[in-house]
């Protein structure tokens, strides 16, 4: 008989306390601060409360990852009865958090295993989700890395931001670019390619963005199997609603789940930013 495997994964995952509790995952949170003030993220400030912050203030907030010392904490916690632990993180090409986990993983006497989702949000939930699964039916660490593997293989995500302003704080692009884009409207479509942030379209319009999502849907969904389907979103409800209408239309897959996306996100994109995110399986 297989090991007991435990999973762990961070604040980033876009999920409710009652979701993660229900599916057995620990979560080791970031943190951001703001006007001189740290909040742990999911824990001390909502989503909504978080944004009226955001637009309201003079400062670049900063995100920072789990210190070694948290992810250390949680390890060795959770391996005490001798369980096999699967961490699975945000992309490391946004946040150290996958650099600390690996660092603490070096550290502790227990097993664990650290993976990069190379995602965020929803998209990092699929992962999570099917190692919880996995976990509870007594899948071995090895039985469930392969498949969280192929998860990430069939996943999509693409972002669409209402205002340039916040990717310009954020360093993701130039101020020059920004000005350009906000002059003629420009709201960028980007996809997170190697888990890297890389533009692949821009529209000036919501409408436009939803036709780009569900051209790309089909194209990629096509004589697949849709294994799940998830919309992140700050401040951006109503159209968040209206794209998973239509996905629902072209799909028939009705189990859309649409979230107000972490501070640790919304740092980045500002209000009325929208992320949808899929996988598929062979049929």
């Amino acid at each position: 008989m297989s090991k007991k495997v435990k999973i762990v994964t961070d604040s980033t995952v876009d999920l409710s306390k009652e979701e993660l509790e229900r599916i057995g995952a620990t979560v080791v949170p970031l943190s951001v601060t703001i006007d001189g003030k740290s909040y742990v993220d999911g824990v001390d400030i909502t989503p909504s409360e978080y944004v009226h912050l955001l637009v309201n203030s003079e400062d670049i907030p900063q995100s920072s990852q789990p210190s070694v010392g948290s992810f250390l904490e949680t390890y060795d916690k959770l391996g005490e009865d001798g369980s096999s632990i699967i961490s699975i993180h945000m992309t490391n090409g946004m946040s150290g958090t996958y650099t600390s986990a690996k660092t603490a993983a070096g550290m502790t006497d227990k097993d664990v295993t650290v993976i990069d989702s190379r995602f965020i949000s929803a998209a990092l939930s699929f992962q999570v989700k099917e190692a919880c699964k996995m976990a509870k039916e007594g899948v071995s660490v090895e039985g469930i890395l392969e498949r969280i593997e192929n998860v990430r293989k069939s996943t999509s995500l693409y972002i669409l931001v209402d205002t340039l302003e916040y990717l310009v704080k954020g360093g993701r692009i130039g101020r020059g670019k920004a000005l350009v884009g906000s002059l003629l409207k420009i709201k960028p479509i980007a996809s997170l390619q190697d888990g890297v942030y890389t533009p692949v379209s821009k529209v000036r319009t919501y409408v436009q963005f939803m036709k780009f999502i569900k051209k790309k849907f089909e194209e990629e969904t096509s004589e697949k199997m849709i294994k799940g389907i998830g919309i992140a979103q700050v401040e951006a409800r109503d159209i968040a609603n209206q794209v998973a209408t239509g996905l629902k239309e072209i799909s028939g897959f009705d189990d859309i789940s649409i979230v107000d996306t972490t501070p640790i996100i919304s740092t980045h994109t500002g209000p009325g930013a929208i992320a949808v995110m899929y996988y598929t399986d062979d049929k």
